[in-house]
């Protein structure tokens, strides 16, 4: 064995962003099939749009999530409360909780909500930690 049992030949691991090279192979032939000279892509998509049109119900499915995919997300209509200082962060997060007992988020639209107070209330400590650094700089250099 060229390593001792239980070291990696490659302590780094894979370089970020590499991907494997059967994908990128699968890929490449992929695209010069559908997409190449030949343009199958065109006939495929046309037999696919006469099939649906047909009742092919797996193709009325593949043709509609083209046309309108499913929405990952959707806006949510929630007033949050005015956040000024990060520990606003309290009073906004309360807010989201109550909504969702009266069942006006739903529990994943909560966690999101939450995500946005959550970064919002980091900036504002950022910015409160940099003006309290300044009056002290400001007091050391007096």
């Amino acid at each position: 064995m060229p390593f001792k049992k239980g070291t990696s030949g490659n302590p780094n691991g894979r370089p970020t962003g590499s991907r494997n090279r059967m994908t990128v192979l699968a890929e490449k032939i992929f695209d010069e099939r559908l997409f190449g000279e030949d343009k199958k892509a065109d006939a495929i998509i046309t037999r696919a749009i006469e099939l649906a049109e047909n009742g092919d119900t797996a193709c009325v499915r593949l043709c509609l999530d083209r046309i309108a995919p499913p929405r990952k997300d959707r806006p949510v209509c929630f007033e949050l409360p005015r956040m000024t200082e990060s520990k606003d962060a309290v009073s906004a997060s309360a807010a989201i909780v109550a909504a969702v007992a009266a069942g006006e988020l739903t529990p994943m639209e909560a966690a999101e909500l939450n995500k946005v107070v959550d970064g919002y209330a980091r900036t504002l400590q950022a910015v409160e930690f940099e003006e309290r650094l300044s009056k002290l700089e400001k007091v050391i250099a007096k």
